[in-house]
Protein backbone atom coordinates (compact mmCIF):
# COMPACT_ATOMS: atom_id res chain seq x y z
CA UNK A 1 0.00 0.00 0.00
CA UNK A 2 1.32 3.46 -0.94
CA UNK A 3 2.54 5.58 1.96
CA UNK A 4 2.99 9.29 2.48
CA UNK A 5 4.58 11.64 5.03
CA UNK A 6 4.04 15.34 5.64
CA UNK A 7 4.96 18.25 7.90
CA UNK A 8 2.22 18.81 10.49
CA UNK A 9 1.56 21.83 12.70
CA UNK A 10 1.37 20.50 16.27
CA UNK A 11 1.26 23.55 18.54
CA UNK A 12 2.79 27.03 18.66
CA UNK A 13 6.49 26.66 17.96
CA UNK A 14 6.31 22.99 16.98
CA UNK A 15 5.99 21.04 13.74
CA UNK A 16 6.82 17.41 13.10
CA UNK A 17 6.95 14.97 10.21
CA UNK A 18 4.09 12.48 10.39
CA UNK A 19 2.72 9.59 8.38
CA UNK A 20 -0.36 10.86 6.55
CA UNK A 21 -2.94 9.48 4.15
CA UNK A 22 -1.81 8.93 0.58
CA UNK A 23 -3.74 11.38 -1.60
CA UNK A 24 -6.81 10.41 -3.61
CA UNK A 25 -8.51 12.19 -6.48
CA UNK A 26 -11.19 13.61 -4.21
CA UNK A 27 -12.21 17.07 -2.99
CA UNK A 28 -11.75 17.90 0.73
CA UNK A 29 -14.62 16.79 2.94
CA UNK A 30 -16.82 19.63 4.18
CA UNK A 31 -20.33 19.77 5.63
CA UNK A 32 -20.85 23.24 4.12
CA UNK A 33 -19.52 22.51 0.64
CA UNK A 34 -21.74 20.66 -1.85
CA UNK A 35 -18.61 19.44 -3.64
CA UNK A 36 -16.90 18.25 -0.45
CA UNK A 37 -15.77 14.65 -0.57
CA UNK A 38 -16.73 14.17 -4.22
CA UNK A 39 -14.44 12.61 -6.79
CA UNK A 40 -12.05 14.97 -8.58
CA UNK A 41 -11.50 13.57 -12.09
CA UNK A 42 -10.07 17.00 -12.99
CA UNK A 43 -7.18 16.50 -10.56
CA UNK A 44 -3.74 14.90 -10.50
CA UNK A 45 -1.53 13.34 -7.86
CA UNK A 46 1.99 14.70 -7.70
CA UNK A 47 5.21 13.22 -6.45
CA UNK A 48 6.59 16.32 -4.77
CA UNK A 49 9.97 17.34 -6.17
CA UNK A 50 10.39 20.54 -4.13
CA UNK A 51 8.20 22.27 -1.57
CA UNK A 52 9.19 25.46 0.21
CA UNK A 53 8.85 26.81 3.73
CA UNK A 54 7.10 30.19 3.51
CA UNK A 55 6.95 33.12 5.90
CA UNK A 56 3.18 32.72 5.81
CA UNK A 57 3.61 29.21 7.25
CA UNK A 58 5.56 30.78 10.11
CA UNK A 59 2.58 32.91 11.14
CA UNK A 60 0.66 29.68 11.78
CA UNK A 61 3.54 27.91 13.48
CA UNK A 62 4.05 30.87 15.83
CA UNK A 63 0.43 30.51 16.91
CA UNK A 64 -0.61 33.78 15.32
CA UNK A 65 -3.58 32.28 13.48
CA UNK A 66 -6.41 29.87 14.28
CA UNK A 67 -4.72 26.98 12.46
CA UNK A 68 -5.89 23.60 13.84
CA UNK A 69 -3.54 21.05 15.31
CA UNK A 70 -2.47 18.45 12.77
CA UNK A 71 -2.78 20.73 9.72
CA UNK A 72 -0.40 19.52 6.99
CA UNK A 73 1.53 22.58 5.92
CA UNK A 74 2.88 23.74 2.58
CA UNK A 75 1.49 25.78 -0.31
CA UNK A 76 4.65 26.16 -2.45
CA UNK A 77 4.83 23.01 -4.57
CA UNK A 78 6.64 21.72 -7.64
CA UNK A 79 6.05 18.11 -8.63
CA UNK A 80 5.89 15.28 -11.13
CA UNK A 81 2.50 13.92 -12.20
CA UNK A 82 2.21 10.24 -11.25
CA UNK A 83 -1.57 9.86 -11.63
CA UNK A 84 -4.20 11.91 -13.45
CA UNK A 85 -7.97 11.98 -13.49
CA UNK A 86 -10.09 11.07 -16.48
CA UNK A 87 -10.96 14.72 -17.20
CA UNK A 88 -7.34 15.89 -17.44
CA UNK A 89 -6.55 16.42 -21.13
CA UNK A 90 -3.57 18.79 -21.38
CA UNK A 91 -1.12 17.05 -19.05
CA UNK A 92 0.44 13.60 -18.89
CA UNK A 93 1.92 11.29 -16.29
CA UNK A 94 5.61 12.14 -16.02
CA UNK A 95 5.20 15.89 -16.61
CA UNK A 96 7.08 18.19 -14.24
CA UNK A 97 4.82 21.06 -13.21
CA UNK A 98 4.71 24.19 -11.07
CA UNK A 99 1.71 24.56 -8.77
CA UNK A 100 0.29 28.02 -7.99
CA UNK A 101 -0.41 28.30 -4.28
CA UNK A 102 -3.86 29.66 -5.19
CA UNK A 103 -6.37 26.88 -5.77
CA UNK A 104 -8.76 27.97 -8.52
CA UNK A 105 -11.57 26.29 -10.41
CA UNK A 106 -11.08 28.22 -13.66
CA UNK A 107 -14.84 28.46 -14.12
CA UNK A 108 -16.27 31.04 -11.72
CA UNK A 109 -16.61 34.76 -12.41
CA UNK A 110 -13.40 35.69 -10.62
CA UNK A 111 -11.32 32.99 -12.29
CA UNK A 112 -12.64 34.07 -15.69
CA UNK A 113 -11.50 37.61 -14.86
CA UNK A 114 -8.02 36.36 -13.91
CA UNK A 115 -8.59 36.83 -10.16
CA UNK A 116 -7.48 33.33 -9.25
CA UNK A 117 -6.49 34.36 -5.72
CA UNK A 118 -10.17 34.83 -4.88
CA UNK A 119 -11.83 31.89 -6.63
CA UNK A 120 -15.45 31.64 -5.53
CA UNK A 121 -15.92 27.85 -5.49
CA UNK A 122 -12.96 26.14 -3.83
CA UNK A 123 -13.45 27.39 -0.27
CA UNK A 124 -16.89 27.33 1.39
CA UNK A 125 -15.80 29.86 4.03
CA UNK A 126 -14.62 32.76 1.86
CA UNK A 127 -13.23 33.60 -1.59
CA UNK A 128 -9.79 32.14 -2.20
CA UNK A 129 -8.09 28.88 -1.23
CA UNK A 130 -4.60 27.52 -0.75
CA UNK A 131 -2.91 24.25 0.13
CA UNK A 132 -2.14 23.62 3.79
CA UNK A 133 -3.32 26.96 5.12
CA UNK A 134 -5.74 28.06 7.83
CA UNK A 135 -9.23 29.11 6.66
CA UNK A 136 -8.29 28.31 3.07
CA UNK A 137 -10.66 25.48 2.28
CA UNK A 138 -9.28 22.46 4.13
CA UNK A 139 -6.84 21.44 1.39
CA UNK A 140 -3.98 19.16 2.40
CA UNK A 141 -0.60 20.89 2.19
CA UNK A 142 2.31 20.03 -0.06
CA UNK A 143 5.16 19.79 2.46
CA UNK A 144 4.84 16.08 1.90
CA UNK A 145 5.96 13.28 -0.36
CA UNK A 146 2.73 13.27 -2.41
CA UNK A 147 -0.17 15.71 -2.85
CA UNK A 148 -3.40 16.03 -4.82
CA UNK A 149 -3.93 19.08 -7.06
CA UNK A 150 -7.45 19.81 -8.42
CA UNK A 151 -8.46 21.44 -11.72
CA UNK A 152 -5.06 20.49 -13.07
CA UNK A 153 -5.50 21.62 -16.68
CA UNK A 154 -6.28 25.14 -15.45
CA UNK A 155 -3.90 25.44 -12.51
CA UNK A 156 -0.70 23.70 -13.56
CA UNK A 157 2.04 24.81 -15.92
CA UNK A 158 4.26 22.12 -17.40
CA UNK A 159 7.95 22.86 -17.74
CA UNK A 160 8.73 22.46 -21.44
CA UNK A 161 11.99 20.57 -20.91
CA UNK A 162 12.18 18.35 -17.84
CA UNK A 163 15.97 17.96 -17.76
CA UNK A 164 16.58 21.66 -18.24
CA UNK A 165 13.98 22.44 -15.58
CA UNK A 166 15.71 20.18 -13.06
CA UNK A 167 18.96 22.04 -13.72
CA UNK A 168 17.19 25.26 -12.70
CA UNK A 169 14.86 23.78 -10.11
CA UNK A 170 16.17 26.01 -7.30
CA UNK A 171 14.88 29.01 -9.25
CA UNK A 172 11.79 27.38 -10.70
CA UNK A 173 10.54 26.15 -7.32
CA UNK A 174 9.96 29.82 -6.43
CA UNK A 175 7.28 30.16 -9.14
CA UNK A 176 4.66 28.58 -6.88
CA UNK A 177 4.48 31.64 -4.65
CA UNK A 178 7.20 34.03 -3.55
CA UNK A 179 8.62 35.14 -6.88
CA UNK A 180 5.21 35.92 -8.45
CA UNK A 181 4.04 37.33 -5.12
CA UNK A 182 6.98 39.70 -4.79
CA UNK A 183 6.72 40.61 -8.47
CA UNK A 184 2.97 41.23 -8.07
CA UNK A 185 3.67 43.62 -5.20
CA UNK A 186 6.01 45.55 -7.49
CA UNK A 187 3.46 45.63 -10.31
CA UNK A 188 0.82 46.90 -7.87
CA UNK A 189 3.24 49.59 -6.69
CA UNK A 190 3.89 50.77 -10.24
CA UNK A 191 7.53 49.68 -10.53
CA UNK A 192 8.94 50.24 -14.01
CA UNK A 193 12.05 51.49 -15.81
CA UNK A 194 13.83 54.23 -13.89
CA UNK A 195 11.66 54.13 -10.78
CA UNK A 196 12.91 54.31 -7.20
CA UNK A 197 11.53 51.58 -4.98
CA UNK A 198 11.41 50.93 -1.24
CA UNK A 199 10.68 47.35 -0.13
CA UNK A 200 9.83 46.79 3.52
CA UNK A 201 11.15 43.43 4.68
CA UNK A 202 14.18 41.39 3.62
CA UNK A 203 12.66 37.98 4.15
CA UNK A 204 12.30 35.71 1.11
CA UNK A 205 9.26 37.56 -0.30
CA UNK A 206 10.97 40.92 0.13
CA UNK A 207 14.13 39.67 -1.55
CA UNK A 208 12.05 38.12 -4.35
CA UNK A 209 10.28 41.46 -4.74
CA UNK A 210 13.67 43.17 -4.99
CA UNK A 211 14.70 40.77 -7.76
CA UNK A 212 11.36 41.45 -9.45
CA UNK A 213 11.90 45.20 -9.21
CA UNK A 214 15.29 44.84 -10.88
CA UNK A 215 13.72 42.73 -13.63
CA UNK A 216 11.15 45.50 -14.15
CA UNK A 217 13.92 48.07 -14.63
CA UNK A 218 13.95 49.98 -11.35
CA UNK A 219 16.76 52.53 -11.07
CA UNK A 220 17.25 52.04 -7.31
CA UNK A 221 15.87 49.30 -5.05
CA UNK A 222 16.08 49.98 -1.32
CA UNK A 223 15.29 47.18 1.15
CA UNK A 224 14.53 47.82 4.82
CA UNK A 225 14.81 45.28 7.63
CA UNK A 226 16.34 44.92 11.09
CA UNK A 227 18.23 41.62 10.68
CA UNK A 228 21.83 42.26 9.54
CA UNK A 229 22.18 38.92 7.71
CA UNK A 230 19.07 39.59 5.63
CA UNK A 231 20.22 43.10 4.78
CA UNK A 232 23.58 41.67 3.70
CA UNK A 233 21.73 39.22 1.46
CA UNK A 234 19.88 42.15 -0.17
CA UNK A 235 23.17 43.97 -0.80
CA UNK A 236 24.64 40.82 -2.36
CA UNK A 237 22.61 41.39 -5.55
CA UNK A 238 22.77 45.15 -5.78
CA UNK A 239 20.15 46.56 -3.43
CA UNK A 240 20.60 49.54 -1.14
CA UNK A 241 19.61 48.77 2.46
CA UNK A 242 18.31 50.47 5.59
CA UNK A 243 18.43 48.98 9.09
CA UNK A 244 15.10 50.28 10.34
CA UNK A 245 16.02 49.46 13.94
CA UNK A 246 18.77 52.09 13.81
CA UNK A 247 17.08 55.03 12.09
CA UNK A 248 14.69 57.43 13.85
CA UNK A 249 13.26 58.51 10.50
CA UNK A 250 12.77 56.28 7.46
CA UNK A 251 12.34 59.36 5.25
CA UNK A 252 15.71 60.76 6.36
CA UNK A 253 17.40 57.41 5.68
CA UNK A 254 15.91 57.33 2.18
CA UNK A 255 17.05 60.92 1.60
CA UNK A 256 20.63 59.89 2.39
CA UNK A 257 20.44 57.37 -0.46
CA UNK A 258 18.35 59.22 -3.05
CA UNK A 259 18.82 62.87 -2.14
CA UNK A 260 15.10 63.19 -1.43
CA UNK A 261 12.93 61.67 1.33
CA UNK A 262 10.50 59.77 -0.87
CA UNK A 263 10.29 57.00 -3.44
CA UNK A 264 8.17 56.40 -6.52
CA UNK A 265 6.99 52.97 -5.42
CA UNK A 266 6.63 51.16 -2.06
CA UNK A 267 6.04 47.48 -1.28
CA UNK A 268 5.02 45.96 2.06
CA UNK A 269 6.58 42.49 2.40
CA UNK A 270 6.27 42.37 6.20
CA UNK A 271 2.59 42.06 7.06
CA UNK A 272 0.75 42.02 10.37
CA UNK A 273 3.64 41.02 12.65
CA UNK A 274 5.44 44.30 11.94
CA UNK A 275 7.54 46.01 14.60
CA UNK A 276 8.26 49.67 15.13
CA UNK A 277 11.22 51.59 13.74
CA UNK A 278 14.16 53.04 15.63
CA UNK A 279 13.78 52.80 19.40
CA UNK A 280 10.42 51.06 18.91
CA UNK A 281 11.97 48.18 16.98
CA UNK A 282 11.50 45.81 19.93
CA UNK A 283 7.76 46.54 20.08
CA UNK A 284 5.17 44.93 17.83
CA UNK A 285 3.25 47.65 16.02
CA UNK A 286 1.22 46.00 13.25
CA UNK A 287 0.42 49.21 11.36
CA UNK A 288 4.02 50.48 11.29
CA UNK A 289 4.85 49.48 7.74
CA UNK A 290 1.57 50.60 6.23
CA UNK A 291 1.89 54.01 7.87
CA UNK A 292 5.57 54.48 7.08
CA UNK A 293 5.03 53.61 3.41
CA UNK A 294 2.38 56.32 3.16
CA UNK A 295 4.89 58.81 4.54
CA UNK A 296 7.72 57.96 2.13
CA UNK A 297 5.64 57.43 -1.04
CA UNK A 298 5.45 60.35 -3.44
CA UNK A 299 2.09 62.06 -3.86
CA UNK A 300 0.01 59.96 -6.22
CA UNK A 301 2.17 56.90 -5.59
CA UNK A 302 1.02 53.32 -5.17
CA UNK A 303 1.65 50.90 -2.33
CA UNK A 304 1.75 47.18 -3.08
CA UNK A 305 0.89 44.98 -0.09
CA UNK A 306 1.80 41.32 -0.66
CA UNK A 307 2.59 41.06 3.07
CA UNK A 308 -0.03 38.99 4.90
CA UNK A 309 -2.77 40.58 7.03
CA UNK A 310 -5.31 38.35 8.78
CA UNK A 311 -8.83 38.58 10.20
CA UNK A 312 -7.98 36.43 13.22
CA UNK A 313 -4.78 36.80 15.27
CA UNK A 314 -4.88 35.21 18.75
CA UNK A 315 -1.51 36.83 19.56
CA UNK A 316 -2.50 40.35 18.51
CA UNK A 317 -1.22 43.21 20.64
CA UNK A 318 -4.76 44.40 21.46
CA UNK A 319 -8.39 43.48 20.83
CA UNK A 320 -8.45 45.43 17.58
CA UNK A 321 -5.34 43.74 16.20
CA UNK A 322 -6.81 40.34 17.08
CA UNK A 323 -9.47 40.88 14.39
CA UNK A 324 -7.17 42.65 11.93
CA UNK A 325 -8.38 46.17 12.79
CA UNK A 326 -5.26 48.35 12.60
CA UNK A 327 -4.72 52.05 13.27
CA UNK A 328 -3.96 53.23 9.74
CA UNK A 329 -3.30 56.89 8.89
CA UNK A 330 -5.84 56.74 6.10
CA UNK A 331 -6.19 60.51 6.11
CA UNK A 332 -2.54 60.84 5.10
CA UNK A 333 -3.04 58.39 2.27
CA UNK A 334 -6.12 60.25 1.12
CA UNK A 335 -4.34 63.60 1.26
CA UNK A 336 -1.46 62.26 -0.85
CA UNK A 337 -3.78 60.38 -3.26
CA UNK A 338 -2.02 57.12 -2.49
CA UNK A 339 -3.48 53.90 -3.80
CA UNK A 340 -3.37 50.67 -1.79
CA UNK A 341 -3.33 47.20 -3.36
CA UNK A 342 -3.86 44.15 -1.16
CA UNK A 343 -4.64 40.45 -1.30
CA UNK A 344 -3.25 37.18 -2.59
CA UNK A 345 -1.16 37.28 -5.71
CA UNK A 346 -2.99 35.66 -8.67
CA UNK A 347 0.02 33.49 -9.51
CA UNK A 348 -1.28 32.36 -12.90
CA UNK A 349 -1.11 35.96 -14.10
CA UNK A 350 2.69 35.91 -13.90
CA UNK A 351 4.24 32.46 -13.54
CA UNK A 352 4.52 31.57 -17.23
CA UNK A 353 6.35 34.80 -18.06
CA UNK A 354 8.59 34.51 -15.00
CA UNK A 355 9.33 30.89 -15.91
CA UNK A 356 10.58 32.05 -19.31
CA UNK A 357 12.71 34.76 -17.68
CA UNK A 358 14.33 32.11 -15.47
CA UNK A 359 14.87 29.59 -18.25
CA UNK A 360 16.51 32.26 -20.41
CA UNK A 361 18.74 33.55 -17.58
CA UNK A 362 17.12 36.98 -17.31
CA UNK A 363 16.67 36.63 -13.54
CA UNK A 364 18.05 34.40 -10.77
CA UNK A 365 15.66 34.52 -7.82
CA UNK A 366 17.27 31.56 -6.02
CA UNK A 367 20.45 33.59 -5.63
CA UNK A 368 18.49 36.59 -4.40
CA UNK A 369 16.65 34.66 -1.68
CA UNK A 370 19.54 32.26 -0.91
CA UNK A 371 17.72 28.97 -1.57
CA UNK A 372 18.90 26.27 0.82
CA UNK A 373 17.90 22.65 0.17
CA UNK A 374 16.89 20.37 3.06
CA UNK A 375 15.31 16.95 3.39
CA UNK A 376 11.80 16.33 4.69
CA UNK A 377 13.08 15.17 8.07
CA UNK A 378 15.03 18.44 8.40
CA UNK A 379 11.88 20.53 8.06
CA UNK A 380 11.35 21.09 11.83
CA UNK A 381 14.90 22.45 12.13
CA UNK A 382 14.33 24.56 9.03
CA UNK A 383 11.29 26.13 10.67
CA UNK A 384 13.33 26.94 13.79
CA UNK A 385 16.19 28.48 11.81
CA UNK A 386 13.81 30.50 9.66
CA UNK A 387 11.99 31.78 12.73
CA UNK A 388 15.30 33.01 14.13
CA UNK A 389 15.76 35.18 11.02
CA UNK A 390 18.06 33.05 8.87
CA UNK A 391 18.82 34.78 5.57
CA UNK A 392 17.74 31.68 3.65
CA UNK A 393 14.80 30.29 1.74
CA UNK A 394 14.42 26.70 2.90
CA UNK A 395 13.33 24.34 0.13
CA UNK A 396 12.37 20.79 1.06
CA UNK A 397 13.46 17.94 -1.24
CA UNK A 398 11.23 15.06 0.01
CA UNK A 399 12.60 12.34 -2.29
CA UNK A 400 16.24 13.43 -2.59
CA UNK A 401 15.75 14.28 -6.27
CA UNK A 402 17.67 17.57 -6.14
CA UNK A 403 20.42 17.00 -3.62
Amino acid sequence: MATNRGVAYIEPGKVEVRSIEYPKLRMPKSETDPFGGKDAPHGVILKVVTTNICGSDQHMVRGRTTAPQGLILGHEITGEIIEKGSDVEMLEVGDLVTVPFNIACGRCRNCREGKTGICLTVNPARPGAAYGYVDMGGWVGGQAEYVMVPYADFNLIKFPNKERAMEKIRDLTLLSDIFPTGYHGCIQAGVGPGTTVYIAGAGPVGLAAAAGAQLLGAAVVIVGDMIPERLAQARSFGCETIDVSKVPSLAEAIAEILGEPEVDCAVDCVGFEARGHGSDAVIEKPATVLNSLQEISRAGGSIGIPGLYVTGDPGGVDDAAKIGALSIRFGLGWAKSCSFHTGQCPVLRYNRQLMKAILHDKVHPAKAVNVTMIGLDQAPQGYQDFDRGAAKKFVIDPHGLVG
